[in-house]
């Protein structure tokens, strides 16, 4: 059970991209874990293992998504190919992010910023 419940934790882990998100997914995976440990312990064929397994992967998502959330958004998306950093325009009080392939900033929705 172990070895099982670590590989879905470091699967998870490696699905986050930041802080908080990442914050997310750890306490998620960790409760959902022993919430569906508890449930398929007490419930039809009393498999804890399996229980914590789908609790663990339901709870990592849900935390790394709540913890996205938590920020405003996570700090990639479609429109960032190279799923850069976004930075912030003071200025302009938008994100914007540099595209490491042609060199130029685009806004956080794709849109052209400079370069």
């Amino acid at each position: 059970m172990i070895s099982k419940a670590f590989a879905v934790s470091v699967l998870a882990l490696g699905l986050t991209a930041c802080g908080a998100t990442t914050q997310g997914a750890i306490t998620g995976g960790a409760l959902g874990a022993a919430a569906g440990a508890i449930i398929g312990n007490n419930t039809g064929s009393g498999d804890a293992e399996t229980g914590a397994i789908i609790g663990g992967v339901i709870g990592a998502a849900g935390g790394a998504y709540a913890g996205c959330r938590s920020q405003g958004g996570c700090a990639w998306n479609q429109n960032n190919p190279s799923h850069s950093r976004l930075y912030y325009d003071e200025r302009a009080r938008r994100e914007y992010y540099v595209d490491e392939r042609d060199g130029c900033t685009y806004w956080r929705n794709g849109e052209y910023r400079a370069c």
